[in-house]
């Protein structure tokens, strides 16, 4: 071997070193657990706030926030019991995942456990909601009362499921009407 081409080996091994170590170092920002997989299984134990090393290719990892996050729904579907079908334009809900129940509820709900947790939860509720309640009802006498309605509904459920999930504020907007109805 000449010396061109042991430097070509050395330049090559180097490169799929530097490759390698790129490859496995991942940063995790304040405010988030890294939940790893390594060969598609979730692994126990989640990592806090900093730089990390991980076997590339092998394991992955997603970042999941534990401070305060804001879900928005839009264009919730609501039918009355007098079969009015109403539009919420916009629900917010604030909600904080504590940091012990990180595994449980990603092991559980996945990653995303946002949109089974609270973006269904919140469509089955209004919807529950709305389909009790006279179009009156919901738009003028009970319209106060939803937001602290549907608040105290979700997080009853997310005791139940999903402990450690914690609803802080929620927020309606107010109601579309469908144009046949104005």
């Amino acid at each position: 071997m000449t010396m061109a081409q042991a430097g070509a080996v050395v330049a090559a091994a180097a490169g799929l070193l530097i490759f390698l170590l790129y490859s496995s170092i991942h940063k995790v920002e304040e405010g988030h657990l890294a939940v790893y997989y390594r060969g598609g299984a979730l692994l126990t134990s989640p990592s806090g706030p900093g730089y990390h090393i991980m076997l590339p290719f092998i394991t992955t990892f997603k970042s999941v926030q534990t401070t305060l996050q804001t879900d928005e729904v839009k264009n919730v579907p609501c039918g009355t019991s007098g079969g009015v079908m109403i539009y919420i334009d916009r629900i917010e809900v604030v909600n904080k995942l504590a940091p012990y129940a990180v595994y449980n509820i990603v092991r559980n709900y996945t990653a995303d456990y946002d949109k089974t947790l609270i973006f269904n939860k919140i469509h089955h509720e209004l919807n529950q909601f709305c389909s009790a309640h006279t179009l009156q009802e919901v738009y003028i006498e009970l319209f106060d009362q939803i937001d602290e309605n549907l608040k105290l509904a979700l997080q009853k459920d997310l005791n139940v499921m999903a402990p450690g999930l914690t609803i802080q504020i929620d927020e309606v907007s107010c109601f579309g009407f469908p144009h046949n109805v104005k």
